[in-house]
């Protein structure tokens, strides 16, 4: 009796573990930011590049979009999408928030004074723990906030021409 009730304990963890294994192949593990599109910013204070001021989410206007870029001087892609935030700079109803990503001031300063600053507001995360709260793993990346703080868009990698003509539109349809 020993015997037949060792093997169906046996069994039965043998067939568990098969059913578990199974199970956890259909769970997607993959990290994903794109949820929070459509969701509001949560509120946030960050440090600015070139004071001990901090900026915070209620500094977000309410009669403008912004655009929340995260960026490095060490980055090569931000210095490719960087003509494209210069352009964007001019639009009117658009405020473009940079968020310097674990950089040192002085090469973050000599990045911007090189290539041109198209930020209205600079700010710093040296650490790289402020830039979660946007769902940010790597950079650049860049979030579209409407003027009721809600995302509307994020973009993942350096912003390129499409990237402005998707902005350009999003800005002018509300």
């Amino acid at each position: 009796m020993k015997i037949s009730f060792l093997k169906i304990i046996s069994i039965s963890l043998v067939a568990f573990a098969i059913i578990v294994f199974f199970l956890a192949l259909n769970v997607d593990k993959r990290y994903s930011t794109e949820k929070i599109v459509g969701k509001s910013v949560d509120n946030f204070e960050i440090l600015f590049l070139n004071n001990d001021e901090m900026f915070k989410k209620q500094d977000l206007t309410n009669d403008k979009y912004h655009l929340i870029n995260i960026w490095a001087s060490w980055c090569l892609p931000c210095k490719k999408e960087h003509p494209i935030l210069m352009n964007l700079k001019k639009e009117n109803n658009l405020k473009i928030v940079g968020i310097n990503f674990k950089d040192k001031k002085l090469n973050a300063n000599n990045f911007l004074r090189e290539l041109g600053n198209p930020y209205d507001f600079s700010l710093s995360d040296k650490d790289g723990t402020k830039s979660i709260l946007f769902g940010v793993y790597g950079v650049p990346e860049s979030i579209l906030i409407d003027n009721n703080h809600k995302i509307i868009s994020k973009f993942i990698g350096p912003l390129n021409f499409k990237d402005y003509e998707d902005i350009l539109q999003l800005l002018n349809e509300k």
